[in-house]
């Protein structure tokens, strides 16, 4: 059998566990783990090794080996894990995370990093490092003949993808192993049930191996078995272990009722991103279809036609279920973007020789999966900075009556149809009149007395900073114009709130899906165009007198005391009937910039199916996707932001 194909599972589930591991170790580290984290993080590495071992990958089962022989002492009470044992934990973790990643992309395996790894865990097990793999020699837990294994699987550790016959080939790894294969209990063949399992296995193991060894085999499938493990004379006969035994017999016997409720809850199944997306753009063309049908439908005779409108008023509503239910299905927790902080928070902090505490709020708020993969970005730069020039070091909070330890804060939360995920710190704050020397210092248009928004939004701008030493890590403002692109890319905000001494608070403003849009629906030189309604600020009908013209091109739009740039969309994109004056215009604010756009009607408002259309035809300027109306025409989505940096670069 080719078991190539189950490598990507086998990944994935590792990737999942190496999780679990650091989390584990994080919270052991800062004293709030219970008396499962330490078997929680035990039973994550052995699963590692086990798959490992069956895939052939060595210098993964080799460093697992030794982890969880580190973590095997922790855990029965021979060994406290300080400081230094966690960081070397958790430096094997990242020296795993890279041959996981070498070994699925058939790349080269980091040796420095791995030999760290192995040099770290030899030193806190205090032994000579006798290189990659090697175990101690065994200790003399055993009785002086020989180890009777009685192992009994149970029908789902079959159905679950274990193999036995991988934990025999472990098992016969620590010496010569003598096998009897038992069905005692197999029925006739009438009354078989192919989900049932008739066999047992009767194993001999000398008694120099260790019986931790031989309980490590079984550790992950213990729920799903019966096993029994005695010491015997070396002159007892091969034969099944007797019922009830006691003294040094260990039963994991967990009951059918019990297996066949663990299976009940275990109700999720792992499908690719893929087929969840296709399944996705299968349900917006039919709530397309659906959206034709509602509009041909309303040419129709209610009366004579009773029956057909109310089978298509239920269409719509199932419709729209359907079209929650499987948006739904790409939701996942914010966690998954929180849940990489903790580590480089303790990182940032040692390196920084700071002290901080982490807290998350709102982990199991629900967003898209394709936002959450491009917000974490932006998050690591906030923390980074937060971290590096928001908190004071731990003298300075005390000069200042502190506590030594800062505070950083992730939240997350809905607020109608977006999440609000917040980055908050409790250190110096941002210096306004530091920021406003160094605008005056740049040339930067500054209103007079301007609000402490406005200054904050100082620091949007390029390459601004006013961090008195730049450090590889970051600089507090350096790359926040970046921060704010890409959230404004996923048709999002920022904004900072901060009070000098207190800290600084970034408030990020998401939509909860890209794959539908809240539109308002205008029409410019006979075509339908899609403002997002989350940049809209309001419609008007400006008078003649509203509109200048300035340097013979540029023209303005007065909207009560400012004047905004005024965009004729019909002849951005070339179609008949551009104005000299604007019938309608839309005012829309976009990454801290606000500009009007003329158009010819206002037709409503719309959710619609958002369309790449750079996939499908090719990038236009100043159009982010399009969609397809009830009628079947192709309308365009405006990009709000790449008309407002377009109109920032010209103004330049």
């Amino acid at each position: 059998m080719d078991i190539s194909r189950f490598h990507a599972a086998f990944f994935e589930e590792s990737r999942e566990n190496l999780d679990a591991m650091e989390a584990g170790l994080l919270a052991l580290e800062s004293g709030t783990a219970d008396g499962e984290t330490i078997h929680v993080v035990f039973r994550a590495a052995h699963s590692i090794k086990g798959g490992a071992a069956t895939f052939g990958f060595t210098a993964i089962t080799q460093l697992t080996h030794q982890l969880e022989t580190l973590l095997d002492e922790a855990r029965g009470g021979g060994r406290r894990l300080d400081a230094a044992a966690i960081g070397a934990l958790l430096v094997a973790v990242d020296a795993l995370r890279g041959l996981l990643a070498a070994a699925e992309h058939r790349d080269a395996i980091d040796e420095p990093a791995l030999a760290r790894a192995h040099a770290g865990l030899e030193r806190m097990l205090g032994r000579a490092a006798a290189g990659p793999g090697k175990s101690a020699a065994p200790t003399g837990d055993a009785g002086p003949g020989r180890w009777r294994i009685g192992f009994t699987p149970a029908p789902t550790l079959f159905t679950s993808g274990n193999d036995p016959l991988r934990i025999l080939r472990e098992l016969a790894g620590h010496g010569e192993l003598d096998v009897a294969c038992l069905d005692a209990r197999l029925p006739a063949f009438a009354e078989m049930d192919p989900f049932e399992a008739y066999l047992a296995w009767d194993l001999m193991l000398p008694g120099t191996v260790p019986r931790k060894a031989i309980e490590d085999a079984f550790a992950w499938v213990e729920d799903e078995c019966e096993l029994a493990i005695e010491a015997v004379p070396e002159t007892s006969a091969l034969a099944p272990p007797p019922a009830g035994t006691a003294g040094n017999v260990v039963a994991f016997d967990r009951g059918g009722d019990a297996r066949a409720a663990r299976g009940d809850a275990d109700g999720s199944i792992r499908v690719a991103v893929a087929k969840v997306d296709a399944l996705i753009n299968l349900v917006g063309e039919l709530v397309i279809t659906q959206a034709m049908l509602r509009q041909r439908s309303a040419q129709l005779d209610p009366v004579a036609n009773e029956a057909l409108l109310a089978g298509l008023e239920q269409l719509d509503r199932n419709t729209r279920d359907l079209q929650e239910a499987v948006m739904g299905v790409r939701m996942l927790p914010v966690e998954f973007a929180f849940s990489r902080f903790p580590r480089m928070v303790r990182d940032l902090a040692a390196r920084l020789d700071k002290k901080v505490r982490l807290r998350t709020h709102g982990e199991g708020t629900e967003l898209d999966k394709g936002v959450i993969e491009k917000i974490v970005d932006p998050l690591v730069h906030l923390v980074r900075n937060a971290i590096d020039h928001g908190l004071e070091s731990p003298q300075q909070r005390r000069e200042a009556g502190k506590d030594e330890t800062g505070t950083l804060t992730l939240s997350a939360a809905h607020q109608g149809g977006h999440i609000v995920i917040e980055i908050s710190d409790d250190g110096r704050g941002l210096d306004r009149d530091k920021i406003l020397a160094k605008a005056a210092e740049r040339g930067l248009a500054v209103p007079d007395n301007p609000s402490d928004a406005q200054v904050w939004d100082l620091v949007f701008h390029p390459g601004f900073s006013t961090a008195d030493r730049l450090t590889d890590l970051s600089g507090r403002g350096v790359g926040m114009d970046v921060v704010r692109k890409n959230i404004a890319a996923l048709g999002g905000q920022v904004e900072i709130r901060s009070r000098k001494g207190a800290g600084t608070t970034v408030s990020i403003r998401l939509p909860l899906t890209l794959a539908i849009l809240d539109g308002m629906l205008v029409s410019v030189g006979g075509e339908v165009f899609i403002l997002p309604l989350n940049a809209v600020v309001e419609s008007l009908q400006p008078a003649s007198g509203d509109v200048r013209t300035i340097a013979g091109e540029a023209r303005l739009l007065r909207v009560r005391e400012d004047y905004l740039p005024l965009v004729d969309l019909a002849a951005q994109f070339g179609l008949p009937g551009g104005r000299g004056g604007a019938a309608l215009a839309v005012v829309v604010e976009s990454d801290g910039s606000r500009l009007a756009l003329e158009v010819d009607d206002l037709l409503g408002q719309q959710q619609v199916v958002v369309k790449n259309l750079e996939a499908n035809y090719r990038r236009v300027r100043g159009i982010s996707g399009a969609t397809i109306l009830g009628d079947g025409r192709v309308a365009l989505i405006v990009d709000a932001a790449g008309l407002a940096q377009a109109q920032r670069l010209q103004a330049a």
